[in-house]
């Protein structure tokens, strides 16, 4: 069965998000069919290149704090007394910057990795990262330790270009994140993570989105993703 997915790759180009809450099933996700999921593919497309303008409009101090308020919520979702491998990223185009964080715990004995994507279509793969690592480069010039060994991460973290109350995460539109998780065993423990400013109320979800267990963004309350349904009004900063 085919499914309609926005670009693979990263670049954004689009006009005004239009509302597409009256194409949509009763529930407020589902599409009616091809062409509205057309539809909210294009409109993804322009709310991506929004909410990176956000993204990238942030101050380069904000951002800092920004980040180390997020470790300190990833420091208390997971343990550093409990055996995992996490899955970080080398952040670009302003994602929150937590290289120092993956220092502190591989320093803690934290088992780190990176994704690694080398084929548009792909799921990732995973790789054990070290403070010093020989880097590689990837799609798009990602970096990825060249040496490293092929894991499966315990935990994901995935960046954010936005996001929803129910976890839904809005990436760069490659699919390469819910490829992954759909096919990685056993799933991981999954966290999104990104800014406070980039939360919306629905990123409309299709059949192949997969929430994540929890957003945190370091100004908002970490929360759980789709297993809470926390009601929109509930959280500071949605629109």
């Amino acid at each position: 069965m085919s499914r309609v997915r926005d670009d693979d790759d990263l670049s954004c180009e689009g006009g005004s998000s239009p509302c597409f809450m009256h194409e949509l099933e009763a529930d407020g996700t589902s599409v009616v069919d091809a062409q509205q999921a057309r539809d909210v593919a294009r409109w993804r497309k322009a709310e991506r290149k929004r909410l990176l303008g956000l993204r990238l409009a942030l101050s380069a101090e904000f951002r800092a704090t920004q980040a180390v308020a997020i470790a300190a919520d990833l420091d208390a979702l997971i343990p550093s007394r409990e055996p995992q491998i996490v899955s970080v990223y080398w952040p670009i185009r302003a994602e929150p910057d937590l290289r120092p964080w993956m220092r502190s715990r591989s320093e803690c004995g934290t088992r780190i990795a990176l994704p690694v994507a080398l084929a548009h279509g792909q799921p990732l793969t995973f790789r054990e990262w070290r403070p010093g690592a020989r880097l590689a480069h990837g799609l798009w010039r990602i970096p990825y330790p060249a040496d490293g060994m092929e894991v499966t991460p315990t935990v994901v973290l995935a960046p954010v270009v936005g996001f929803d109350p129910q976890g839904y995460r809005l990436g760069y539109g490659g699919g390469f994140f819910d490829r992954t998780l759909a096919v990685l065993s056993p799933r991981p423990l999954v966290i999104g993570l990104g800014y406070p400013c980039t939360a919306i109320k629905t990123i409309f979800p299709q059949p192949h989105d997969i929430p994540m267990d929890w957003i945190v963004t370091g100004t908002l309350p970490a929360y759980r993703g789709a297993s809470s349904r926390m009601a929109v009004s509930s959280q500071p900063g949605w629109v």
